[in-house]
């Protein structure tokens, strides 16, 4: 499907390279190069950023610590990435804004959005840190919540599979892949695509989601010129 207005979610672990952790420059530079190879083609384009490479509040709670406590930790990580490819687009040229849902004076702008509408029509990349602003959820949350806000014709999610599976096909050498798949089927089957509360609200808007390998070099920018390269969720009349 062709779309003019994506909203890319990314693990924060997917800046982590193979390890998962930290920033792997290589990583964000490749990223970065694929975004801006579609911007100069008129894609418009946001990205919700994980923090999972530098603390995952949920994770850290399971250590002892308070869930809430952690959540907000996890949401300055996700600001950290943010940053970083912020950086990485203006290394090559690209404008690009980024908002956060914790306001972080000097550092990133409060979002509203006729902000980041006004961004999009001039051109820039938007880039959202710090989630939804609450504990208690997820960044895919937060991706579906931008998505439909900025009226995306398309939630991308990149992953480390080529799509979705019946089950882990990590763990089942006999897992069937779908080229397509309802929203109903999604949360009906318990299918790890997005978490329930933001696979629900791209239903409930009619806004696609297009699972894919964000590992394999060219995919995203495959995905960014209009081929489908993975897994496409609903699309419509929730399909």
């Amino acid at each position: 499907m062709k779309a003019n207005r994506i909203l890319i979610k990314l693990s924060g672990e997917a800046l982590g390279g193979s390890e998962g952790s930290g920033l792997d420059r290589s990583v964000l530079l490749r990223f970065c190069d694929e975004i801006a190879d579609a911007v100069r083609e008129g894609v418009q384009i946001a990205v919700v950023v994980g923090g999972g490479n530098i603390l995952r509040g949920s994770q850290f709670a399971e250590e002892g610590a308070d869930r809430i406590s952690g959540d907000h930790m996890g949401m300055l990580a996700t600001v950290i990435n943010a940053l970083a490819i912020q950086d990485a687009l203006r290394s090559k040229s690209i404008p690009v804004m980024v908002f956060g849902s914790v306001e972080i004076l000097g550092v990133c702008e409060a979002f509203t959005r006729d902000r980041a509408m006004l961004a999009l029509s001039e051109g820039k990349v938007l880039v959202f840190g710090g989630g939804t602003g609450n504990p208690l959820f997820t960044t895919d949350s937060a991706a579906a919540l931008r998505a439909v806000e900025i009226e995306a014709d398309l939630l991308a999610k990149a992953t480390k599979v080529d799509g979705v599976y019946d089950k882990d096909p990590m763990a089942h050498s006999d897992a069937q892949r779908f080229e397509c798949i309802s929203y109903e089927e999604v949360l009906s089957r318990q299918l790890k695509v997005m978490d329930m509360t933001a696979t629900a609200l791209c239903m409930e808007n009619d806004l696609p989601i297009e699972v894919f390998d964000f590992t394999a070099e060219g995919h995203l920018k495959r995905l960014l010129s209009g081929d489908n390269v993975g897994t496409v969720v609903g699309g419509g009349k929730h399909a």
